[in-house]
């Protein structure tokens, strides 16, 4: 049986079961998982490791083993909240979203061009969305293509069960669509802190050069829509948001400096919270060009996905389901 189908039939045992059994064996289970696998330090776990000392760069071994501990139980959490998140009363999961900054959202659509909002891989980001549904009603995000097409179409199912419109990360084809949503004074919101194919713009990050997709700052610019970055993590209660102010973008030559703004946003959220920044994958340059050469994680293997996927990169699509 190929990887792909294996991961296809793990979402939906995931979907199926996980809402049925205890909350306390779940949490217990997915922790014991997530420990197993930062202390192994292979594949995903060791990249959020090298990830996490560029965010702390303070941080000793020892420390640092404790932070990546931390990230990998936010990452477990982020999945088990997302096997429940459907069958959850979504009353209870708002009561428990603590949000700050909403007046910008609300400042934007009162302008009636729409809002951009742009997201990093922390927290989660699918409860801010229950949130923000119950808020302004349905809003659009874009998904990767994930193979097998079975996959990709359970991920789909899962968001718009949400209330979430998620169209395919199909290039030109959603752009346009976003353009059209934005036009009708809805909100869009993009994952905007990983360029997946390489072909954004660059950014400094946490004093390294990354880059970072496009999409956000074009759409906010073709439309006039409002492009208001956004953070996410965890609290011990649920979960907390925070919209910052707008980002100004007038102009084509404006497109770099405004992703380097929303790179800024993200850096200082993730700075706050770094043990809720899920990203198992190389990020910076460096480290993506080392990767391609063989993961010093897991010597001479290279960087794969669960699920594969093309395209989406430009504009800020949510690929966290192939971390």
């Amino acid at each position: 049986m190929s990887r792909q189908r294996l991961a296809d039939w793990g979402y939906a045992a995931g979907w199926r079961m996980v809402p049925k059994l205890p909350d306390s064996f779940v949490t217990a289970a997915f922790s014991v998982a997530a420990d197993i696998a930062a202390k192994r330090n292979k594949g995903g776990a060791a990249r959020l490791r090298r990830n996490l000392a560029r965010v702390v760069p303070q941080a000793g071994s020892v420390e640092l083993e404790d932070l990546t501990r931390r990230a990998m139980r936010s990452y477990a959490r982020y999945w088990q909240e997302a096997f429940c998140l459907p069958s959850m009363d979504a009353d209870d999961v708002r009561s428990r979203v603590d949000l700050t900054g909403v007046e910008y959202l609300d400042a934007a659509l009162a302008e009636g061009n729409g809002a951009v909002v742009a997201l990093p891989h922390t927290g989660n980001w699918d409860v801010a969305g229950v949130w923000l549904v119950a808020h302004s009603g349905s809003f659009t995000t874009v998904a990767e293509r994930l193979r097998p097409e079975s996959l990709y179409e359970r991920f789909v199912a899962y968001r718009e069960s949400l209330g979430f419109e998620v169209i395919p990360a199909d290039g030109s084809v959603s752009f346009r669509t976003l353009l059209r949503r934005l036009r009708e004074n809805k909100v869009v919101c993009l994952v905007g802190d990983r360029d997946i194919n390489g072909s954004g713009v660059p950014v400094t990050f946490f004093g390294e050069k990354a880059t970072f997709p496009v999409g956000p700052a074009r759409l906010a610019l073709s439309t006039g829509a409002a492009l208001l970055p956004a953070g996410c993590w965890f609290t011990e209660r649920g979960w907390a948001v925070r919209v910052h102010p707008r980002i100004r973008v007038s102009s084509r030559d404006e497109v770099p400096a405004a992703t380097q703004a929303i790179a800024d946003v993200f850096a200082g959220d993730i700075a706050a919270h770094p043990t809720d920044w899920h990203m198992l994958q190389p990020f910076w340059l460096a480290d993506r060009a080392a990767d391609e050469d063989g993961d010093p994680g897991e010597p001479g293997k290279k960087t794969e996905r669960s699920a594969t996927s093309s395209g989406g990169s430009e504009i800020g699509a949510d690929e966290r389901s192939a971390s």
